[in-house]
């Protein structure tokens, strides 16, 4: 057991009820100096002051490798999928166009290599006793790229958009239920506070650049940004034509540390091979997200530089749970069962990811379980299901799904596993604006097939991978799961602020969705950016591309 020291330990007195007891997470031996960093930074305590209080403890960070410095003036290219639709802040959802938006929109608050939170738009928050209002205090001297001040105003204009139900705000995924248009209040010009529909232990993630759509606009923002991408980052826009590319320059006006490149320029590419011949060839600098399957010659190739970050990113394969073959719970257990994930990590990913055990709950995550018993592949005990469902021999049925990084890979090795049961898979693999639609339920191949395998980008913590896409009423609900007892168990696992409270609900949850098995989580997978060997300070975030730092060596 170890102790802060006294140095430290006076401030017990003037911490809270969640803080004190991260604090006795940490002396405990239960968490490591990671988690309490990024535990802590969540609640609102500053990483510095959490860093020496962990070192007082006796855990000191690692020594951090020595970078090479990029030198100002660059011009940095970068081969970009294409983004499936408008570019729109609100109701953005593919990963091209999210990826675009924070070249030059901000965040209140910026999730860092290690998950802490860093303050950005809001220099500081913090919460009431039951955590149900959280206070935010923003940055002094921050201006648009037109001109305009950043103000308390804009904050709440920005997120009671993102909150309202008639924008079709692809957003709602996070704030439903949590946060209500009309409940954001200004206190002063630099200080808002957010009052929740319910106590909720995490909300700063569901503020920051975890929830990929929440750049802060201008109170007057009319859904035109495609017009001047109006924002508060170190870029502003120079030149955007739609489906081939956006170029952006150093915003002079910026309130922080100016960026280094002069300019950025995004070149879209709807498939993979395009881009990987354009790095080889020298036209472009990186490649934003290299996945394994059809990326190997890059990952393997001394000339570039692969950067690598332990992630959460997943692909769910949803099977609805009200119609069709899946409405038995024992015939998606068997689906299941088919799986041979560690052949999928070292198949398909060589490596580069970790196998899931069916919910939302990745290793990387200091709430999950892992003592629950991981499922592996048992094809007789899936027939033994099957047969008890009155489907000893199988069915047919359409898997439809998207045409992005490795899915349509994985889609036909879902219907080799699937094939010894019986399960004759038919694959529907879609253009990525075909498979989302307008990503509501009666307009989206994605919410309305029998099955279907979505991407899931990066989060800091499992909270939106269990209320979107599980919750009964769901935004992303593509499985149709409608369990009384599971939504009751992730509404108190998000009233919950402490480590010990939330690894008690986390088991709860897994052993649900391993019995009820709605979704298919069968690995959670690495976040690959490749560049050229000069080029250097690129952040190993997963799913968020900065490039304020970066340049060549």
């Amino acid at each position: 057991m170890t102790r802060i020291s006294n140095r430290y330990s006076h401030l017990r007195g003037r911490l809270g009820a969640l803080e004190n007891d991260l604090v006795d997470e940490l002396e405990s031996g239960r968490i490591d100096r990671r988690v309490f960093l990024r535990h802590g930074s969540m609640l609102g305590l500053s990483v510095p002051l959490l860093g020496g209080m962990a070192a007082s403890a006796g855990l000191v960070a690692a020594p951090t490798p020595a970078r090479a410095q990029a030198k100002p003036g660059a011009t940095i290219r970068v081969a970009s999928v294409t983004p499936a639709g408008v570019i729109d802040p609100v109701s953005i959802a593919d990963q091209g166009g999210l990826t675009l938006l924070i070249q030059t929109g901000e965040f209140l608050c910026v999730t860092q290599p290690d998950l802490t939170l860093k303050p950005c738009l809001a220099t500081s928050w913090s919460h009431n006793e039951d955590s149900s209002v959280w206070t935010f205090k923003l940055r002094s001297g921050v201006k648009y790229h037109t001109g305009e001040t950043f103000k308390a105003e804009d904050v709440i204009a920005s997120i009671d958009r993102l909150c309202d139900p008639k924008n079709a705000s692809n957003a709602l995924s996070a704030f439903k239920g949590i946060l209500s248009k009309g409940n954001i209040k200004k206190v002063d010009d630099l200080t808002v506070e957010f009052h929740l529909d319910a106590p909720y232990g995490a909300f700063p993630y569901v503020v920051s650049s975890d929830n990929y759509n929440c750049v802060m606009l201008p109170v007057e923002y009319k859904g035109d940004y495609e017009k001047n991408w109006t924002g508060t980052g170190p870029f502003r826009l120079d030149k955007f034509t739609q489906k081939q590319g956006v170029s952006f320059v150093r915003f002079d006006g910026y309130w922080g540390e100016k960026a280094l490149p002069d300019r950025t320029e995004f070149v879209f590419y709807d498939d993979l091979a395009p881009r990987v011949l354009a790095l080889q060839g020298g036209q472009v600098d990186m490649i934003d997200q290299v996945p394994v399957a059809g990326g190997q010659a890059l990952l393997n190739d001394p000339q570039f530089t692969v950067i690598r970050e332990k992630s959460a990113a997943h692909e769910q394969v949803h099977m609805r749970c009200d119609t069709g073959p899946f409405t038995d719970k024992r015939v998606r257990r068997a689906m299941a069962l088919s799986i041979e994930r560690e052949k999928l990590v070292q198949g398909l990913f060589r490596g580069y990811a970790v196998t899931g055990n069916d919910s939302p709950f990745a290793p990387a995550f200091p709430s999950t379980d892992t003592s629950v018993p991981q499922r592996k592949q048992d094809i007789a005990q899936a027939k033994q299901l099957l047969e008890a469902a009155g489907v000893a021999k199988g069915f047919d049925v359409t898997l439809t799904t998207e045409r992005y990084i490795e899915i349509p890979q994985y889609a036909i090795l879902l219907q080799n596993f699937a094939r010894p049961l019986g399960i004759n898979i038919k694959l529907n693999v879609e253009a990525q604006d075909a498979y989302y639609g307008k990503a509501v339920f009666g307009q989206s191949d994605w919410l309305d097939s029998t099955m279907g395998i979505t991407d899931y980008g990066q989060r800091g913590v499992p909270n939106v991978y269990l209320r979107a896409p599980l919750l009964s009423d769901g935004t992303w609900n593509g499985a149709h799961f409608k369990n009384p007892q599971y939504d009751k168990l992730v509404g108190e696992f998000g009233k919950a602020g402490d480590l010990g409270g939330q690894r008690t609900l986390a088991r709860q949850i897994q052993e649900l969705l391993l019995d009820e098995t709605p979704i298919i989580f069968a690995y959670f997978y690495d976040y690959l950016v490749v560049t050229k060997k000069a080029l250097v300070g690129i952040p190993p975030i997963a799913n968020r591309l900065f490039l304020d730092r970066a340049g060549f060596a």
